[in-house]
């Protein structure tokens, strides 16, 4: 039987690790924040470590997204024979999207294992380093929407004032990697299988979520599937993302689709991914910051 000095004992232990807890986050929030300049600096080291910086580097933002379109079309609408209408901008309403996701958190991911003899020679709030590589690929991003300014130029019709509202989807993504991003680069030195299984992870989520395909198209065939691939959060952000580039399209009795313009988002999925990501982000704050203190000893 417990008796009232050990419990009391426990809980005042709980209630010390919870403060502690709260001052870790709030530590690293301030240094996430605070550093600014430290910030801009590794921003310009990985955008140049990235060539970013160059001409080339550039292009290959508008590039890159471009050929992969060019590749799923072939894939879908001549050897799957799918017809979806203006499929091209359907698709890049997702890549585009996706390859800001994939690199920023694969750049976060590998960016306290890669700064090795800088965390070892210099001390520095080391949680500045996925948030910089998070910023540095948003930067890419927002050149790489170029490409999507170019693919419009074939389906001026879809353009709207909807597409205005780019900014705060983005917005949400960005929340999303920054967290996941965080965490995994804590958890990183400690288990290097991560970077490895990343690309192949990332890969299969990209084909779990609704890039190739919409999702609303599976609602009528396999509701469990549905429902599954609803948690996705990338379900949420490519409907996002295509509600105000291309539009969306909704099934109907007898197997047909109705395809709507472009309109606004679904402003409740959005807040509820937004919600989720701060949770995510202050565990992996929080992880980060309990990690940290090991990072010199075991790189």
């Amino acid at each position: 039987m417990t008796s009232p000095t050990s419990e009391a004992s426990a809980s005042n232990r709980r209630r010390a690790r919870r403060k502690g807890s709260v001052a870790l986050i709030r530590t690293g929030l301030e240094e996430m924040f605070g550093r600014r300049r430290l910030t801009r600096f590794l921003v310009g080291a990985d955008i140049k470590r990235t060539h970013a910086d160059t001409l080339f580097g550039q292009l290959w933002w508008i590039i890159d997204p471009l050929l992969q379109m060019a590749v799923y079309i072939i894939l879908v609408t001549i050897i799957f024979a799918k017809t979806t209408p203006d499929y091209p901008l359907f698709l890049f309403a997702a890549i585009l999207p996706w390859k800001w996701f994939s690199t920023s958190l694969g750049d976060a991911t590998l960016s306290v294992t890669g700064r090795q003899q800088l965390i070892r020679q210099i001390q520095f709030p080391k949680i500045v380093l996925p948030t910089a590589s998070v910023i540095a690929g948003t930067l890419s991003f927002t050149f790489g929407l170029v490409a999507l300014g170019i693919v419009y130029l074939f389906y001026l019709d879809r353009l709207t004032i909807w597409v205005l509202l780019l900014p705060f989807i983005a917005a949400v993504q960005f929340l999303f990697t920054l967290a996941l991003g965080i965490l995994l680069s804590a958890l990183n030195p400690f288990f290097r299988d991560i970077q490895n299984v990343l690309r192949h992870f990332l890969r299969l989520w990209f084909y779990l979520s609704p890039g190739l395909y919409s999702l609303s198209a599976i609602a009528h065939s396999n509701k469990i599937v549905y429902d599954i691939l609803s948690l996705n959060p990338f379900a949420v952000l490519f409907d996002a993302y295509r509600s105000v580039i291309w539009g969306s399209d909704i099934p109907v009795v007898g197997g047909k689709t109705v395809y709507l313009p472009p309109g606004p988002p679904n402003w409740t999925g959005l807040l509820i991914v937004t919600g989720v990501s701060g949770v995510l982000l202050l565990w992996g704050i929080l992880v980060f910051k309990r990690a940290e203190p090991a990072f010199a000893r075991i790189l």
